[in-house]
């Protein structure tokens, strides 16, 4: 498996002759993009009718469960990153720590599955393309390997379908509680 991801990684990773215009555009979706969804998150929250307030509490939810599980996947497996093994060129300053899964993969993740379970389809669209976006430029800036995207992609997923999932036996236990104080 290490041998497809380093030749995977070496495809994806931006080089000296990569277009500087690519590697900016890495950089803003990697370091500018999470701030905007975050934004984007409040206003919807602000500006949203209850189903949307609902959604966006469950990407709350989802992307608090999902920081705590990708810590804890990082402490299990302490995966080094490519520029630790001397691999590609890295692009952001980054430091020593584990890069399995991917954070950023992970969160972005979590925010579009929540935003699919959530009913919210016409912005899940919008955050599916930025999670897609996310992980290539996390390959592109040479900070991670594809198996930590992909883990973040499935830690993120996976989150959010627990986050769903508590959610709505949140709601049953609330609705049998209400009917038995009746």
């Amino acid at each position: 498996m290490f041998e497809l991801d380093r030749i995977l990684f070496l495809a994806f990773n931006a080089t000296p002759d990569t277009p500087h215009a690519v590697v900016q555009l890495a950089v803003f979706v990697s370091n500018v993009l999470p701030w905007l969804a975050l934004g984007t998150l409040l206003v919807l929250f602000a500006r949203g009718a209850a189903p949307m307030r609902r959604a966006v509490l469950l990407c709350l939810a989802s992307m608090a469960l999902t920081w705590c599980a990708a810590q804890a996947i990082r402490w299990a497996l302490p995966m080094p990153r490519p520029a630790q093994l001397g691999l590609g060129t890295q692009w952001v300053a980054h430091g020593l720590r584990p890069g399995f899964p991917s954070m950023h993969m992970s969160s972005a993740s979590a925010l579009a599955m929540a935003l699919t379970l959530g009913g919210a389809r016409r912005w899940a669209l919008a955050a599916w393309a930025c999670a897609l976006l996310m992980g290539w430029s996390r390959l592109c800036l040479g900070v991670h390997f594809p198996s930590d995207v992909l883990a973040g992609l499935f830690t993120g997923s996976g989150c959010a379908l627990l986050a769903a999932l508590g959610a709505r036996l949140l709601a049953r236990h609330r609705t049998v509680s209400a009917h038995g104080r009746s």
